[in-house]
């Protein structure tokens, strides 16, 4: 079985970040695999160790991201691809997908699986793009992957339970972080991802020079997020009580 996953390196989360004039102010040296990334990359070893076959991670990403790509390595995935990108772009879900896509253009695979959202923006759409250019059924938000005669068994969490979707070969997933807790890099396999192979690519070579008439989304600016106004609080009989708020919620916030 050949998995392809996509990850990204994000800001750390956790990090401090402050905002000025608009502007997000980040520890520019805080940056991580994407939590859903990782998520993707465990399951794709733990199906693969189970069934055999081979993990790729593909990263797209400035220079400094092959950091990133060597953790993936050390996790366990057996080869590294990193699109190199001058760290410059503002590149939106949409340039992404196009990016990935022209890389598998030309890829055998059974499945590409990458993280259902990234922690920087939380857009979720890449990998919904992604499968659209490269025509593939595809599944979101997995929390459970199951591989049976060439098709992946997806259970994903939808807004009213969860769904139990088969997904053939050729196919895409988005998986959640609630799917696993990935693994911590051993020292040994630290030591091994500096030996794995890692082929480095432009997006010139790869033919995906992407302008910025095809970026559809750009960032405007930052702001606090505003306070939260005080609730109100009820005093007298429940019965009373209950006639407010039901006549609250009827006429001033149409919610009955």
């Amino acid at each position: 079985m050949k998995f392809y996953v996509c990850i990204k390196q994000v800001p750390d989360v956790y990090a401090p970040l402050q905002i000025k004039d608009g502007q997000l102010i980040q520890d520019a040296d805080r940056n991580v695999l994407n939590a859903y990334d990782a998520s993707a990359v465990e399951e794709a070893l733990v199906l693969t160790e189970q069934h055999g076959g081979e993990v790729e991670v593909v990263l797209a990403g400035p220079e400094k991201a092959k950091e990133t790509l060597r953790k993936a390595l050390a996790m366990g995935a057996h080869k590294g691809t990193h699109i190199v990108t001058n760290g410059d772009e503002e590149f939106d879900s949409s340039a992404y997908a196009k990016i990935l896509a022209k890389f598998f253009s030309d890829k055998e695979y059974d499945f590409i699986s990458c993280g259902k959202q990234s922690q920087d923006t939380d857009a979720g759409l890449a990998g919904s793009m992604m499968a659209e250019l490269l025509d593939l059924p595809y599944a979101t938000n997995a929390v459970d992957l199951k591989f049976s005669d060439g098709t992946l068994t997806v259970k994903r969490q939808g807004d009213a339970g969860q769904e139990i979707i088969d997904v053939p070969s050729p196919g895409l997933v988005t998986c959640s972080n609630d799917m696993n807790d990935p693994r911590i890099p051993s020292l040994k396999g630290i030591m091994q991802s500096k030996r794995k192979p890692v082929d480095t690519i432009s997006l010139d070579d790869l033919g995906a020079d992407i302008s910025s008439d095809e970026v559809k989304t750009k960032v405007l600016g930052f702001e606090e997020k505003p306070e939260r106004e005080a609730g109100k609080k009820y005093e007298g009989e429940p019965d009373e009580i209950a006639r407010e708020v039901a006549q609250l919620l009827d006429t001033e916030e149409n919610v009955i």
